[in-house]
């Protein structure tokens, strides 16, 4: 039987904005637990900016998991203001802290943002990323290879 932890999940958006204290906090902790997947501190507030619409966008949410005050994971949805040719919201950074993997933290997360997210999510993930087989298991298909041009 798997241990499961009492996870307290959090939700911020923006009607619910974390203070500034733990607006850094949750950059810290995705910047510190995304390991070689992540962004710079920079990027991934903007993100969260977005999601709490604190720059003009179409919002979405954060999700913090903590366990006794300590946060141990965190997911952040941005919405994308569109619908059926591109998805109504993009999962933009999800994380698990180093020390509690492989505890289904991050599947408790994952399933309270699909719970919580109006319409279907798109995500992008490193093909040699550990998560993609979590992602698979809760429905989610690569339809697509993405290409980008960087300008």
């Amino acid at each position: 039987m798997k241990n499961i932890l009492m996870l307290n999940i959090q939700m911020y958006n923006p009607a619910s904005k974390p203070s500034v204290i733990e607006k850094e906090e949750i950059v810290n902790f995705l910047f510190n637990h995304l390991d070689e997947f992540g962004d710079p501190s920079d990027d991934i507030l903007k993100a969260i900016d977005y999601g709490l619409k604190e720059t003009p966008s179409f919002g979405g949410f954060v999700l913090v998991g903590r366990i006794n005050n300590e946060i141990v994971s965190a997911v952040v949805i941005n919405q994308t203001g569109m619908k059926g040719y591109i998805p109504e919201n993009i999962l933009v950074y999800i994380a698990c802290h180093k020390n509690h993997r492989g505890k289904g933290i991050g599947k408790q997360i994952m399933l309270e943002a699909i719970k919580l997210a109006h319409g279907d999510i798109a995500l992008h993930v490193e093909p040699d990323n550990p998560a993609a087989h979590l992602y698979k298991k809760l429905g989610f298909t690569s339809k697509y290879l993405e290409m980008r041009l960087v300008k």
